[in-house]
């Protein structure tokens, strides 16, 4: 008999590729979004398969789903600053009332619950590399404390429904994930970068650029869910790519990959924009025995490949999501 696994934010980047995995390993997957910074391309070539069924709906309202559940995959959250800080209030939502709704859903049917933390519940961290046992350095009322907050309580409400009713949980810390079907103008680092390479424009470094960041390839980051799913570890556990490198390096990679001839201009850092980022991954490689297997150079060239399938409509167009409903609430 067939497992059945409930995955939010499936519309996503990530909760896309989840649902392809899953698929692929024979599961009945129900996808849910409700499609305010998911996208519908990013599923439509499930539409078809009969293991995949899709529900519109927003976590943050109670959800019920029907018959059997085995598991549950929390990914229903803005993940971009662009997002986040033009939706704060439903940033802080989902993570809150959302999280609440699946571990009441999970434990209404015994099912095991992964959600989807973050590295950046680390903050601007004052430890480097990231361990798990690091507690963080966040300002909660600085513009990006919606969505580290938000994190950082569900990993804590997540905690607690284990601890008080047993419930089985997963908690992945996710580190920056670059791949096909992120969206071209969802304000982070590579698409930003390959955006304005392809576009003609000069890339646009914030600060100077001495930031680091450490990029893992989505193929890594699906497996690395995968592996954690089906563990017996219940606390968080970092999935990411050690290997670390400059902002500015890192502009000067994409200019080589594009075979553009773009100058790097900067501009001011934003509030708590971390000045480091890098995965101490010993616990995933003692645990669950993964570590990433995609290099940066190969992971480039598929993720240019996927920006330069775009159309001129699509490569030339401003972030235009209208959250006006959802700002109503």
């Amino acid at each position: 008999m067939s497992k059945t696994i409930l995955i939010t934010g499936a519309a996503g980047f990530l909760g896309s590729h989840l649902c392809d995995r899953f698929i692929a390993q024979g599961f009945e997957v129900i996808g849910m979004d409700n499609f305010i910074t998911g996208d519908h391309k990013n599923i439509k070539h499930l539409l078809a398969i009969p293991n995949f069924k899709l529900i519109e709906h927003d976590v943050t309202e109670f959800v019920n789903v029907q018959g059997h559940l085995d598991y549950i995959l929390h990914f229903a959250s803005p993940a971009s600053p662009i997002d986040y800080l033009k939706i704060p209030i439903q940033t802080l939502k989902v993570g809150s009332l959302g999280t609440h709704n699946l571990l009441g859903l999970a434990k209404a049917k015994k099912a095991r619950i992964l959600i989807a933390s973050t590295s950046e519940v680390y903050g601007d961290p004052l430890v480097h590399p990231q361990t798990e046992a690091y507690y963080g350095n966040v300002n909660t009322i600085g513009p990006r404390g919606v969505y580290d907050e938000a994190k950082r309580f569900q990993e804590s409400i997540t905690m607690a429904y284990h601890r008080f009713h047993g419930l089985e949980t997963r908690i992945v810390r996710i580190f920056n994930t670059y791949g096909p079907r992120m969206r071209l103008n969802d304000g982070r680092v590579i698409p930003a970068f390959m955006g304005q390479a392809l576009r003609g424009e000069d890339l646009t470094v914030f600060g100077d650029g001495t930031q680091t960041r450490s990029f893992c390839y989505v193929d890594d980051q699906i497996e690395g869910i995968y592996r954690l799913l089906f563990s017996d570890y219940a606390y968080p556990i970092n999935i990411g790519n050690p290997h670390e490198i400059s902002i500015k390096d890192f502009a000067e990679e994409i200019v080589k990959l594009t075979s553009t001839k773009q100058e790097i201009v900067y501009k001011p850092l934003p509030v708590d924009d971390p000045m480091q980022r890098q995965p101490d991954i010993t616990l995933a490689r003692k645990i669950l025995n993964w570590e990433p297997k995609v290099s940066r150079e190969d992971g480039m060239k598929k993720t240019f490949a996927y920006f330069k399938g775009l159309s001129k409509e699509e490569l030339f167009k401003s972030e235009h999501k209208d959250f006006t409903n959802h700002i109503k609430r």
